[in-house]
């Protein structure tokens, strides 16, 4: 190719791409605004807020549902245990023994031993030796002496809860070894 015809080619490329590039752009430009004039946004309005009107609450007056009387009174149904007129009420009817006039913390065991095939056991009480045998009441709380052998006296004592209802609990007295 002849020098001319290479000039001319490279003058008709620079014309034809200098025409495409700005032209488009601005027709592009022009067409975006036209468009956005057009188009009106349809916002709906916000509805007014309603007004609060709060409640009166009319259940303080109920039964509370996490009353720790109603809970143990539903545990003691679930699990039939005896009411508690039925636990206290026997202990409250019959005569106190002699031992019952001092708490368990003051007795100690001191010694057991078998009489006619019944275990007795040797309770000293203000430096007083009691024999005590099964059946029998030690303690404030209407302990009832349930088992004896040779190293404690089991007990069943009847004693209020936090509730305040009558329950039972198992109390022990070791035997004591005495320091001579």
């Amino acid at each position: 190719m002849k020098p001319a015809v290479k000039v001319l080619w490279l003058v008709l490329a620079t014309l034809g791409l200098s025409a495409c590039g700005d032209s488009d752009q601005e027709d592009l430009q022009r067409w975006m605004v036209e468009e956005r004039a057009q188009v009106k946004p349809s916002v709906p309005p916000i509805s007014e807020p309603k007004k609060f009107t709060p409640q009166a609450y009319t259940e303080a007056s109920s039964f509370e549902p996490f009353n720790m009387l109603k809970l143990t009174q539903a545990l003691r149904r679930e699990s039939n245990q005896p009411s508690t007129s039925e636990l206290i009420a026997p202990e409250l009817a019959r005569r106190k023994e002699a031992l019952e006039a001092f708490p368990l913390d003051t007795m100690a065991m001191v010694g057991s031993m078998n009489r006619n095939g019944q275990p007795v056991a040797l309770v000293r009480v203000d430096k007083l030796l009691y024999k005590v045998r099964v059946g029998e009441y030690l303690g404030l709380n209407y302990g009832r002496i349930t088992r004896i052998n040779e190293t404690e006296v089991a007990l069943r004592e009847i004693v209020q809860d936090a509730a305040g209802e009558w329950i039972e609990r198992v109390a022990t007295l070791q035997l004591q070894e005495s320091a001579k």
